[in-house]
């Protein structure tokens, strides 16, 4: 069985609870190296994870001959450099998301990528989970009429103090900005997949509890080229926290309580009825599994580079009609942007 050959570049959170066992679970992955920049902590990785190598500087890494794929792993203003450097060397690229700081970088990670003829792709999982495409099965059937109104809820309590080492998220020259751009992106994909082209957003955001470089809450409005509307609320400072999706059509409506767990109520002219998609017991499995394949067999990812740009293109539409800090609302055409 051929492999692909693997690096993976950050090796935090993420990397260990889910990137990490993908790379060694999937049969057509080996993990042969890891970087991070405390040698020793890198050392321990690769040996829990049975990668051959470690290294200190991820410039080595991506200049190992024995690694064909690189996963990115590191803060938001790394990707694009690491991207770049890692696609000159022949190395395909799975990113982390959101996939860089803004529009800009990601134009250049994708004009890389293609120059040297190497797959990019980013890390919105949530494309593979089954309930997404239950969902899109129903709305694509007529079931319940057309899209109407979508709203999602992302709730998580969340403010790191100075010194701690995920602190990064709420820097905005390290993240790009707070919620909205940790796990509002990963929102806006959902939407993108489910309802298609956006033709318009609004956006309010501010800090509602703390004080800090980045926005703890914001909240986003889209219209559709479809016509259906959408709201998108996140937030860091609730305490209580909220992972929805509802859909309401003008014949009926679905009701997602938890999207990470794939519960769905669906309600229709003939009554209502439950049904259970619950995603992979590791989310980031499925998601790498279509990249390596994708490489393997030299066909596009699923979710490539230009998913991640159209991505990006509504967070700098949401961040530029509403400031940090300000209650500015801005309704602009993705068409200006």
């Amino acid at each position: 069985m051929k492999k692909l050959r693997w690096g993976l570049i950050g090796c935090g959170d993420i990397s260990r609870k889910r990137v990490a066992p993908a790379l060694r679970d999937i049969p057509e992955c080996e993990l042969v190296a890891v970087n991070r920049a405390r040698a020793d902590l890198a050392e321990a990785f690769a040996k829990e994870f049975s990668a051959k190598r470690w290294y200190g500087d991820w410039r080595e890494l991506i200049a190992d001959g024995e690694v064909d794929a690189v996963y990115i792993a590191t803060p938001v203003y790394l990707h694009a450099e690491q991207t770049v450097a890692a696609a000159e060397a022949g190395k395909h690229v799975l990113c982390e998301k959101p996939m860089a700081m803004n529009t800009a970088e990601c134009r250049q990670m994708i004009a890389a990528c293609n120059a040297s003829g190497v797959k990019l792709g980013v890390a919105y999982y949530r494309r593979f989970y089954p309930v997404i495409r239950r969902v899109k099965e129903i709305i694509a059937s007529g079931e319940i009429g057309k899209p109407v109104i979508a709203q999602i809820n992302a709730f998580e309590r969340f403010n790191l103090q100075p010194g701690d080492d995920r602190h990064w998220f709420l820097e905005k020259e390290k993240s790009g900005g707070g919620p909205m751009m940790d796990f509002g992106c990963h929102r806006i994909e959902v939407l993108l997949n489910l309802f298609g082209p956006i033709k318009r957003t609004a956006s309010v955001m501010g800090r509602a509890m703390f004080d800090r470089e980045v926005e703890d809450t914001c909240i986003a409005a889209f219209e559709f080229e479809s016509g259906a509307q959408a709201s998108l609320s996140v937030t860091h400072a609730a305490l209580e926290s909220r992972d929805t999706l509802d859909i309401f059509c003008s014949e009926g409506s679905i009701h997602i309580p938890v999207l990470n767990r794939g519960d769905l109520r669906l309600v229709t002219p003939a009554g209502e009825r439950t049904e259970s998609h619950p995603p992979h017991a590791n989310i980031h499995q499925p998601l790498i599994e279509d990249f390596t394949r994708a490489a393997l067999e030299d066909r596009e990812p699923e979710v490539g580079g230009e998913t991640g740009l159209s991505v990006a293109r509504f967070e700098d539409e949401i961040y530029g009609g509403a400031g940090q800090g300000r209650t500015v609302v801005k309704l602009k055409s993705s068409e200006q942007s």
